[in-house]
């Protein structure tokens, strides 16, 4: 006769048994057949299959497009993370603080998030078009000459980068407030009464208490940032040439436009590979969280 622990145990791992199946179909499978077929040279349209070993792994090492691909995505990635917690951080400070419509500025802080990709894509297109967009007007309005947003390096990088990070820095705001109110007011009172300035307190009280939390959404928005592709792909098509090409942009090139589909999936696996060591660092920050998450 089993004890207690382990039957629930047992009963636990039998009752997950089928979604865990389920979720290693839809998921695994695919995963494993886009691995094994890196090592092979596929056309999608004949589906002639070849085996070649490592050469699609050589020839991506050896081509200069997927370094410099790697090297947009990561810099897409720095200046996103940069602008995301920045912004997030301080319109979360801002609204944690009680003044009238705090109600509504809250609402409204989500309309970004909430907006379809493709509708914020194209309506920041309509914005910046080089002669009919109202923010080339207003450019001008002020004296200013004419900026090519979207067709010009490094331009076209700032661009999507400004315009992703807009997007998304809601969702920095929220969770970043949520710890915001949670935080116990004791502590500032004390500070106070210690005679520590605004910017005294923030650094001393504010910032170790959601550094725990912060740490948590930059991986976990590293992780997201990492395979963006449709806002990019929507904004500029990885152009001016390959000025903003990144890596989820080059895996679609490689496949569905020079029909290179080991090569695309050789790009691919090296993107989970990466992808990989951040969603470790991520598990270990959630695992570490709550037994560091202590008053100080």
């Amino acid at each position: 006769m089993l004890p207690s622990t382990l039957r629930d145990q047992a009963l636990g791992y039998a009752l997950l048994a089928p979604s865990l199946l389920l979720l290693g179909g839809l998921l695994g499978w695919p995963l494993i057949q886009a691995v094994l077929l890196s090592f092979y040279d596929m056309h999608p349209l004949t589906r002639r299959v070849i085996y070649v070993g490592l050469e699609n792994y050589t020839d991506i090492f050896e081509d200069d497009m997927f370094w410099r691909a790697f090297a947009n995505n990561f810099v897409w990635l720095a200046g996103s993370l940069f602008l995301q917690i920045g912004g997030g951080v301080v319109v979360a400070l801002l609204l944690n603080r009680t003044f009238i419509g705090r109600g509504i500025a809250r609402s409204l802080i989500l309309f970004p998030y909430l907006m379809p990709v493709l509708v914020a894509a194209l309506v920041w297109r309509w914005m910046l078009d080089d002669i009919h967009g109202i923010v080339n007007y207003a450019w001008i309005g002020m004296g200013l000459k004419r900026i090519d947003w979207l067709s010009t390096m490094p331009n076209a990088m700032v661009t999507v980068i400004v315009v992703g990070s807009w997007r998304v820095f809601p969702f920095v705001v929220i969770a970043v407030l949520a710890r915001l109110q949670s935080i116990p007011q004791q502590l500032y009172e004390a500070a106070e009464v210690d005679g520590a300035s605004r910017w005294s307190q923030f650094w001393d009280v504010t910032m170790p208490q959601i550094a725990n939390v912060l740490s948590v959404i930059v991986l976990l928005r590293a992780i997201w940032d990492f395979r963006e592709f449709d806002l990019i792909f929507l904004m500029t098509g990885g152009g001016p040439v390959i000025g903003t090409t990144t890596l989820p942009l080059l895996v679609y090139k490689e496949a569905f436009e020079l029909f290179k589909m080991g090569k695309a999936l050789a790009i691919a696996v090296v993107m989970m590979l990466c992808m990989l060591v951040l969603i470790a660092a991520y598990l270990r920050s959630v695992r570490n969280a709550p037994a560091s998450e202590e008053i100080r």
